[in-house]
């Protein structure tokens, strides 16, 4: 439809008059009624109509205009301009404010959400539990844990017992307290195993969007539900208790998984164990490192300040039995490349020779200072990197340093005080 004036196609609805709609060309303001022809071309119309609608004589005229287009191309002008006439008036219509006030239009919002959140749900999927109360009880903790091991979240939970049965005593008030929904079945045996088979092979009518099934129950007839379930695609764990342990078991992927129920945890696998037990072990080798590197830095500032602090000492025969015992673990702990840089003393002879030369640089370098059987086996212990009474018990001289001292006949003890004062045989 055109305006009669200038033929626009974009004009609006302006009220009725006589019955009739009336319209308001948007291009030049001119008010028409349909039909929309000029009152001296109305009767000026195509005979032979057969009693068909008419053709005005304005249409006739662009007949001739059409006759050299292919037919195809007539077909797609004629839709193309029925479009968009037709999507003008569409958005016109839901553009306007008393549209998008209506309830149509609330209604139609509400059902554009309601279809996106079923679709997010069967996108995302959902786990479902189905227990039979029965044969296996399960406590908070180890539901948890069975929701911790599935894929998607655990949102529906179904036990299936004859309630009636005194030996249930109040567990389904404990399961409908968390939750589960409690399916009754009459006594009989296996009538809770038989209802979860018929239940859950149609689970999906009911639940469209689970994913992951748990099949809680020890008894074999619920192999057939499993292997059913896995059928129609879903994820089956099947958990059964092995004496004070879940087995939870991967149907799709053959995975075990335990669990203990008096520790409420997790029971590793073989390599997990070894590998915690190797993880221990590391951490105590460089637990008992760190401990014997503090034990070599104190008995390092113990043996430096032993030449200080030795010489008033009340209790000297103790502090003569500590300082072999600590240069021995100072010894023990250095690395083998300072161990090898070390003089060897292969026997008595060499460990003479080595001590007349400590005691000969000590009393060239300071005449008046006097020798302690302690000073001396420190500095033998700085050139050998072991500690006198090792060596003297390693090439079988004495039970001890001093006694080995005392019987020599190159050296001479001589008791200052509390300590014994190292001097040779030769200097008398």
């Amino acid at each position: 439809m055109k305006c009669p004036r200038c033929e626009s196609t974009l004009y609006r609805k302006n009220g009725r008059r006589n019955d009739k709609q009336n319209y308001l060309c948007k291009n030049c303001g001119k008010q028409f009624i349909e039909p929309a022809f000029p009152r001296s071309l109305e009767g000026e119309l195509l005979p032979n109509s057969n009693g068909h609608t008419k053709v005005s004589m304005v249409e006739t005229t662009e007949v001739p205009l059409l006759k050299d287009l292919p037919e195809e191309k007539i077909i797609e002008k004629s839709l193309g301009s029925f479009s968009l006439t037709l999507a003008e008036e569409l958005l016109q219509t839901i553009l306007s404010p008393n549209w998008l006030e209506s309830a149509a239009f609330t209604k139609l919002l509400l059902k554009i959400q309601q279809s996106k959140e079923i679709k997010s749900k069967l996108e995302t999927g959902i786990c479902l539990l189905l227990l039979d109360a029965e044969n296996l009880k399960l406590d908070v903790n180890s539901e948890l844990f069975l929701a911790s091991v599935c894929k998607y979240p655990l949102q529906v939970k179904m036990a299936f017992a004859n309630w009636r049965n005194p030996s249930i005593g109040k567990q389904d008030i404990e399961l409908y307290n968390r939750g589960y929904q409690l399916v009754h079945v009459p006594g009989g045996k296996d009538s809770a195993d038989a209802k979860m088979i018929a239940l859950g092979a149609c689970v999906l009518r009911s639940y469209p969007t689970v994913k992951e099934i748990l099949v809680c129950s020890g008894d074999g007839i619920l192999n057939h539900l499993c292997n059913q379930l896995q059928n129609q695609g879903l994820i089956v764990h099947w958990v059964r208790r092995q004496g004070q342990n879940l087995q939870i078991e991967n149907r799709n992927t053959g995975k075990l998984t335990h669990y203990s129920l008096p520790m409420a945890t997790e029971v590793p696998s073989f390599e997990e164990v070894v590998d915690k037990i190797q993880d221990l072990i590391k951490t105590e080798q460089e637990s008992i490192n760190a401990r014997l590197n503090s034990l070599v830095a104190v008995a390092t500032l113990f043996q430096e300040r032993c030449d200080i602090n030795i010489k008033n000492h009340p209790n000297q025969a103790e502090i003569d039995k500590i300082i072999p015992v600590l240069d021995n673990s100072l010894t023990e702990s250095l690395p083998q490349e300072k161990k090898e840089a070390f003089a060897k003393v292969p026997n008595g002879k060499a460990l003479d020779k080595l001590l007349l030369k400590i005691i000969q640089d000590i009393q060239t370098k300071s005449p008046k200072t006097k020798l302690s059987v302690p000073k001396l086996g420190s500095e033998l212990q700085k050139i050998t990197g072991e500690s006198p009474n090792s060596i003297i018990k390693k090439l079988k001289l004495g039970s001890n340093f001093t006694k080995y001292l005392e019987s020599s006949p190159t050296f001479t003890l001589k008791a200052s005080g509390k300590e014994y004062e190292v001097t040779l045989v030769l200097c008398k």
